[in-house]
């Protein structure tokens, strides 16, 4: 076993689990040192003992290594293949990518090759790229300059990867009034996009649904992300309150897709409002809304839910191969 792959395959599967980032920056550091070093010289030191010699590598990394260079699956990583994420798999087995990926270009933590690697790894057609738009400055939103760079750099990696597909997009903020944090012009040169509410979160009800219903209305949105904004787990966040009735009605009017979130953290929408969302007749895209390689694979979460609540497989876009995602 490749020691870099090793210990790339550990902070993969850290990711997966949710441990902290400290602990999978660790091993991602001790892979970016020893990628840069040639293969013998990385055996010597591990017969040596000298590799915690290396600034990066510890105790445990090096144990990782020691364990790949001697042929036998690594004790951590044995230990981390435990963690299952079940449920949905009937449903997961249909998709072929991913609608809604962050990289480091925003504030994701690995970059747009890594994420597409892993994406391509866990059998995906095709992953979306939708890092942040400008005003959302805690993420590191993208500029519009800065967003152009990114379409040169996804044109590159295509080629790169083929016939693994990059789609290009964004995760654009809907301001207070439902218009977008984006010039159109650009949104129109987009594959995907996933446009969510990001601030004021408690905006009065009637407010909130105005602001959602003309952004789901616009001709560039793809998706509806994440639609109460909720965090289940720690101090938690609530719902933003909103006509969950006439926003997915206008949503299936326009054919905006509503995205079944499956980060463990959000699992958004609730089961009630994803039940009236298939009653309303719409359309739905299952997202990890990684921004670590480890959760790209957390899809099978969105999937369980989907199923729970009577989910055509038909009605979700990302069973659908890019060319037909991109048809419409």
């Amino acid at each position: 076993m490749d020691p870099v792959k090793a210990l790339k395959q550990v902070a993969f599967h850290l990711e997966r689990a949710g441990e902290p980032t400290y602990r999978v920056q660790a091993f991602r550091n001790a892979a970016a040192v020893l990628a840069e070093l040639d293969p013998a010289d990385v055996e010597k030191r591990a017969k040596l003992g000298t590799l915690t010699d290396l600034k990066g590598v510890g105790k445990s990394t090096a144990g990782v290594v020691a364990d790949a260079l001697a042929n036998r699956e690594p004790a951590y990583l044995a230990k981390l293949r435990h963690v299952d994420i079940t449920g949905g798999e009937e449903l997961r087995a249909k998709l072929k990518g991913d609608c809604h990926v962050h990289s480091d270009w925003s504030d994701g933590g690995s970059p747009i090759r890594d994420m597409a690697e892993a994406a391509r790894d866990l059998g995906h057609e095709f992953m979306v790229l939708t890092d942040h738009s400008p005003r959302l400055t805690v993420a590191n939103g993208l500029s519009r300059n800065r967003l152009e760079k990114q379409l040169e750099v996804v044109a590159e990696l295509n080629a790169d990867l083929a016939p693994f597909v990059i789609l290009t997009g964004i995760e654009v903020d809907i301001l207070d009034d439902g218009s977008l944090d984006q010039d159109e012009d650009l949104l129109a040169r987009l594959d995907v996009v996933v446009a969510s509410v990001h601030s004021k979160l408690k905006m009065p009800r009637n407010e909130m649904t105005r602001r959602m219903v003309n952004a789901v209305k616009n001709p560039h949105v793809d998706i509806l992300g994440h639609c109460t904004g909720r965090l289940v787990v720690g101090k938690g966040r609530p719902e933003s309150q909103f006509d969950a009735e006439k926003v997915f009605e206008a949503c299936a009017e326009h054919g905006t897709a509503v995205e079944i979130n499956a980060r463990p953290e959000r699992l958004d929408p609730p089961r009630r409002l994803l039940s009236l969302a298939v009653d309303a007749g719409c359309t739905f895209s299952i997202d990890s809304d990684a921004h670590a390689p480890g959760q790209l694979d957390w899809l099978n979460y969105g999937c369980a839910r989907a199923e729970e609540c009577g989910v055509d497989p038909d009605t979700v876009i990302n069973t659908r191969p890019a060319s037909r995602l991109l048809s419409g």
